[in-house]
């Protein structure tokens, strides 16, 4: 199983990127579905989560400004940022728990990350 995060890169302040993550491999169900971020010199922090597509959450700093939505039958998670700041600046992961069959427990499995920075 893999995760590909992708469609980060340089935006000015103000402006909106959206980031793709795609589960591949063995998957038999999909359930939460998130983004971290980690900027330099910072530890991890949770962005936004999805929940069998229906609970959503996000961290008080993006609310409002982005919005976490899925592609099951992709096994696709996405987050659309608008109104980007430079304290956005981050590597974004995507992280999914999964099982690969029936009778497996969920496991969850991280993205590589993806770079975005918001700079002028």
């Amino acid at each position: 199983v893999q995760l590909q995060a992708s469609g980060g890169g340089l935006v000015q302040p103000g402006g909106s990127l959206r980031l793709s993550c795609a589960a591949s491999g063995s998957i038999f169900s999909i359930n939460g579905m998130r983004w971290y971020r980690q900027a330099p010199g910072k530890q991890r922090e949770w962005v936004a989560s999805s929940v069998e597509g229906r609970d959503i959450g996000y961290a008080r700093s993006v609310k409002g400004r982005f919005t976490i939505s899925r592609d099951s039958a992709k096994n696709t998670v996405y987050l659309q940022m608008n109104s980007l700041k430079p304290v956005d600046t981050a590597v974004y992961y995507c992280n999914a728990d999964l099982k690969e069959n029936w009778g497996s427990a969920y496991s969850t499995y991280w993205g590589q990350g993806t770079q975005v920075t918001v700079s002028s």
